[in-house]
């Protein structure tokens, strides 16, 4: 449960779990509505090039972007750990 006042930081991890192996990053808790997670996620995915996904409040971007996610969001003002 998040304290009122304090942000709670994205989370930014490399998955590979039930995916063959291939890795995947996956940023987590993005405090927004779908409308804007997804904008994010274009622009995200077009800075990484390549392909990925949204669903609820999570951005899975193909291949390890780990580096780039963390650059694009300390960019747009957010807190990544």
């Amino acid at each position: 449960m998040s304290t009122p006042g304090k942000v709670n930081p994205l989370v930014i991890r490399l998955d590979t779990a039930g995916r063959r192996g291939k890795p995947v990053t996956m940023i987590m808790n993005i405090p927004h509505n779908p409308q804007v997670i997804e904008e994010l996620a274009k622009g995200l995915k077009k800075i990484c090039g390549a392909g990925g996904t949204t669903y609820g409040k999570t951005i899975e971007v193909q291949g390890n972007h780990v580096e780039k996610a963390k650059k694009f969001f300390a960019e747009k003002g957010m807190i990544a750990k």
